[in-house]
């Protein structure tokens, strides 16, 4: 039969009577009125006392700074305590929480430490990724042609609707934002020029990248991170083959072959999604905007956003497959590497995009 436990206090002995278990320590009032002024706590009429019961009366001498100053237990409930004050998380430090200048500074520290260790990875995981893409290609038997078709379809074919529709949008934005800008200086003609040069040079191959970061870039990740959690990696290894072969250059080289072609499709979009704006909002005509497109865009407006593919989709590539090779055993690290990939990705493709804007303007292209 369950005795209800009780507190009592008299001359600084703080007594616990009863059993003390899982299923009657709610029933306690552990506030017992001047139990502050306890001395020491007698476990001695304590008859049952479970890990639940050790876990209050741990609590309770930490509460009244009693560690140690217990006494009665038998020895297995002495024991039972030991174990549980063993185990217990350490209580808080006074001022914890509270961070200085000095905490502050150690903490960029360290993100910036942690960061440059992740730069000096990614930047080693690219060095043997290219390495193993230039091996390939001195030896094309080697190339898994079965794996590189089915990636081309997933990040090419699978990407063109989305991609052909957000180029269209964009030209349509700038036809109409262009034109109700130009038309104050009766400058309308000039919105060719405009939604050429941007959609050519710069915003039909940065937006295509951008979307294939969040599209692709991601499902990289996570399919080799889920293969990280399964251990399908480590038995790679364990049968002698190389996972960055097997299953990172395939998604690569599908990224280079394919990015440039959907820059091609979503600078097409483009250019139809302004010209019908621009007939409809303008009256230019679409014969008017092709002879305008083709005497004042040069090839090189085209160039440059086509240079820029190739770089973008190794970018893209190597951090989704890097950040894939960190996964860890669990579905929150499959998670937040995931999103980690995306954010890096549109991150280092912005820098780069700015970078070659840069280095066009200084050579003059």
């Amino acid at each position: 039969m369950t005795t209800a436990p009780k507190i009592t206090l008299t001359d600084g002995i703080l007594r616990l009577q009863g059993d003390l278990l899982i299923s009657t320590i709610e029933a306690v009032n552990w506030s017992t009125p001047k139990s502050h002024d306890a001395k020491v706590i007698d476990l001695g009429a304590v008859g049952r006392l479970d890990t639940a019961g050790a876990w209050a009366v741990v609590s309770l001498e930490r509460k009244l700074g009693l560690t140690g100053q217990t006494i009665g237990a038998s020895e297995p409930q002495d024991g039972l305590l030991r174990t549980v004050r063993d185990h217990m998380p350490g209580p808080a430090h006074p001022g914890a929480g509270q961070t200085g200048i000095i905490d502050e500074l150690e903490a960029v520290g360290r993100r910036a430490t942690s960061a440059f260790g992740a730069t000096i990875s990614i930047i080693g995981f690219m060095g043997q990724v290219v390495a193993t893409l230039a091996s390939l290609i001195l030896h094309p038997a080697r190339i898994r042609w079965t794996s590189l078709v089915h990636h081309m379809q997933q990040v090419g074919l699978n990407a063109v609707p989305i991609v052909f529709l957000m180029s269209f949008l964009i030209g349509v934005v700038l036809a109409f934002q262009g034109a109700t800008q130009l038309r104050q200086f009766g400058a309308e003609v000039f919105v060719v020029d405009l939604i050429a040069i941007s959609i050519l040079r710069e915003l039909g191959i940065l937006l295509t990248a951008i979307i294939v970061a969040g599209r692709s870039g991601s499902a990289f990740t996570a399919a080799i991170g889920s293969m990280k959690m399964r251990e399908e990696i480590d038995a790679l290894r364990a049968l002698g083959l190389d996972p960055v072969e097997i299953l990172v250059v395939p998604r690569v080289l599908a990224l280079i072959l394919m990015l440039p072609v959907l820059g091609v499709i979503a600078n097409m979009a483009g250019l139809i999604g302004g010209a019908l704006m621009s007939w409809i909002e303008l009256g230019v005509s679409p014969g008017v905007f092709q002879s305008r497109l083709a005497s004042n865009t040069g090839v090189w407006h085209f160039g440059v956003g086509m240079i820029k593919a190739p770089f973008f989709a190794l970018i893209i590539g190597i951090v989704g497959c890097f950040q894939g090779m960190q996964v860890k055993g669990n579905v929150e690290s499959l998670g937040s590497l995931t999103s980690a990939s995306v954010v890096l990705s549109i991150f280092l493709v912005i820098a780069a995009d700015a970078l070659f804007s840069i280095f066009f303007s200084i050579v003059g292209v």
